[in-house]
């Protein structure tokens, strides 16, 4: 009876170390898989979902059947327009997105729980005793987090995507001024940037501007659909002026060199802002540690010595 033990303790133990095994296996390949976008041109550029993404992936399939449907349809919209100003529009749909949300809400808020809950256990004495009487507090966190987590990366992944638009885009209105004044047609120029510049946002939607134009769409529906796929303020400012002037038969370098100007006077402008706001984002951090430490260092000896002395 006791070598039948030993050997299913054996046989336990063994499956629990192929099953954490296997775990970490998984967990470390989606920690390093990176994912290629090709864009129109052939060329890839690089692009990693988060972790949590990623650990859920395979998982999504069975989860798509519930957000089929006309009842997701305005979030699928809206999701499908981030994605693709994100630039995550050939990396992940719109359903699979709400899959994800729904998936981290049912598998990571259970798992977050019962981690929470093993950690309030181990900690000893009346810390973790405290810790366990308000573990509704952590719980609720963990849940909210979990439900959160999917909208606000897609916010903040749209956010950097338009910094990036807005800090290129002067250079390449400048090339492209460049390039019309020295005598090439707009199409062309945008076709020597294109090849020449490294990829970027801006390079990606020109050159899917550029595939829109060579499959039958005209110049201007192609630029209308870059600005609104973008959603950036910047780019859709420049591309309603290169309409207005195509309408009305107004030279395109004279339209690029005023919006290159207008494009750097706005950096600055934000610049100029950013710098008036900085002393007022250094208030809190100066009130709540650098005076304290500066008291401490300068009032602690006398204090000390007070102590001592009496007053």
């Amino acid at each position: 009876m006791n070598g039948n033990h030993v050997i299913a303790d054996v046989m336990l133990g063994a499956s629990w170390a192929l099953a954490f095994g296997g775990l970490a296996w998984y967990i470390g390949r989606t920690a390093t898989e990176i994912t290629y976008v090709t864009l129109a041109d052939g060329r890839r550029r690089e692009r990693r979902l988060p972790l949590l993404f990623r650990w859920l992936l395979p998982l999504v399939p069975n989860v798509l059947r519930f957000v089929e449907g006309e009842r997701y349809s305005r979030t699928k919209e809206r999701a499908g327009r981030q994605l693709l100003s994100a630039g995550y529009s050939g990396l992940m749909s719109p359903q699979e997105f709400l899959a994800i949300r729904i998936l981290l809400v049912a598998v990571m808020a259970p798992v977050m729980i019962v981690l929470l809950r093993l950690f309030f256990e181990s900690i000893p004495g009346p810390l973790g005793d405290g810790m366990l009487r308000r573990q509704g507090l952590f719980y609720g966190a963990a849940v909210l987090y979990t439900l959160f987590y999917t909208p606000l990366w897609l916010r903040s992944a749209v956010r950097r995507r338009h910094r990036e638009i807005e800090h290129a885009l002067p250079f390449v209105l400048d090339l492209l001024t460049l390039s019309v004044e020295a005598g090439l047609d707009f199409m062309s120029a945008i076709q020597r940037i294109i090849e020449r510049r490294q990829i970027d946002p801006v390079s990606e939607d020109l050159v899917g501007m550029f595939r829109e134009v060579q499959l039958g769409k005209t110049r201007r529906e192609a630029l209308k659909h870059m600005a609104r796929s973008s959603g950036q303020s910047d780019l859709q400012s420049v591309v309603n002026a290169l309409v207005q002037a195509d309408e009305m038969g107004v030279s395109i370098g004279a339209i690029l060199r005023i919006q290159a100007d207008q494009m750097r006077t706005r950096r600055f402008q934000r610049a100029e802002k950013k710098a008036n706001e900085a002393p007022v984002r250094l208030l809190f951090p100066l009130v709540a540690f650098i005076f304290p430490s500066v008291l401490i260092v300068l009032l602690g000896p006398v204090l000390m010595q007070l102590i001592q002395h009496g007053f």
